[in-house]
């Protein structure tokens, strides 16, 4: 349980010190956009966009909701190397 202390604490933390949150990561896997030709750009794509399509807003209102600002938003997602390796021939291939 809270003690008061701790609530005022905190206050304190996010007004006079500008307590923030740095960073939220949504991590995405992306082993089921692998594909034998280089449809898998367009996979890739499709997935990051449909996924992360709202992250910014959820994060702004989780800040909001908790009083706490997120400053940074980000993506991470499968190494590409891995993806690539599906559909990829030669090296100019992983440029698309």
């Amino acid at each position: 349980m809270l003690d008061l202390n701790e609530v005022l604490e905190t206050n304190a933390m996010i007004s006079d010190e500008n307590l923030d949150v740095r960073t939220i990561t949504m991590g995405i896997s992306l082993l089921d956009c692998c594909d034998s030709d280089l449809d898998t750009c367009d996979n890739i794509y499709r997935k990051i966009t449909t996924c992360a399509r709202d992250l910014v807003s959820v994060g702004d209102e989780i800040g909001l909701d908790f009083g706490i600002p997120v400053i940074n938003k980000r993506v991470s997602v499968t190494p590409i190397a891995i993806i690539g390796s599906s559909a990829c021939k030669a090296e100019k291939d992983f440029v698309r």
